[in-house]
């Protein structure tokens, strides 16, 4: 499967070149599953081994694309995934005030889950998602987001350019150490939020007193 995967990407890439990258990333980051860091990588590592593509052009493509799809991935979230949350929350126990503690978390630390989001499977696709349904405000939203894709892209394109084929030889092991500690950050969340849980309410309410709109 991953060898007819690799052959669509470099077709694609043979065929629509850096707008392939740009509507690849774009795609994930709006948090449909799609392979975008693996094609900002086949054309890194396409520019660095046939000069065809040219790697300056490669990573900007991916920042656009990053950025685009975010701030989709963001609005769908603000404007769906928050309606979504506020009819049908109580069903999986977020009631109003649990609600809330999204939000507030979101306000004092979503710039750091946007911006690390980047580098983690998972939240890559759906930290911009997760950003809109807490209502976070969209300027802070989109600095850390295009500071990420920046980073993220020039670090990737830079790597596939320079390693080549060889470039899964760094990547791997990033990737695997970006799940673990995506995963041990998780985890001292969940015992953070269960262990304050009240504090939390209550500073919420502070926040967001009365009803939410």
């Amino acid at each position: 499967m991953w060898h007819i995967t690799t052959i669509m990407i470099l077709s694609w890439l043979a065929t629509y070149g850096y707008w392939a990258v740009l509507f690849g990333v774009m795609i994930e980051s709006t948090g449909i599953p799609f392979p975008g860091e693996t094609i900002l990588l086949a054309a890194a590592v396409t520019a660095g081994s046939t000069q065809k593509l040219a790697i300056h052009i490669v990573i900007l493509a991916a920042i656009a694309g990053a950025i685009i799809g975010d701030n989709i991935g963001f609005w769908i979230g603000r404007e769906g995934g928050y309606r979504l949350l506020r009819r049908y929350g109580k069903y999986v126990r977020l009631d109003e005030r649990k609600i809330k503690v999204g939000q507030y978390l979101f306000l004092k630390h979503g710039g750091m889950v946007v911006f690390f989001g980047r580098f983690v499977a998972f939240l890559r696709a759906w930290a911009a998602f997760l950003a809109g349904t807490n209502r976070m405000h969209w300027l802070p939203f989109l600095l850390y987001n295009a500071t990420g894709a920046i980073l993220w892209a020039t670090i990737y394109g830079l790597a596939g350019y320079l390693l080549g084929n060889n470039v899964h030889l760094l990547t791997g092991p990033l990737g695997i150490v970006a799940i673990v500690v995506a995963l041990v950050v998780c985890v001292a969340v969940v015992l953070f939020l269960r262990t304050h849980e009240k504090r939390l309410e209550e500073e919420a309410e502070r926040v967001f007193p009365g009803p939410l709109q």
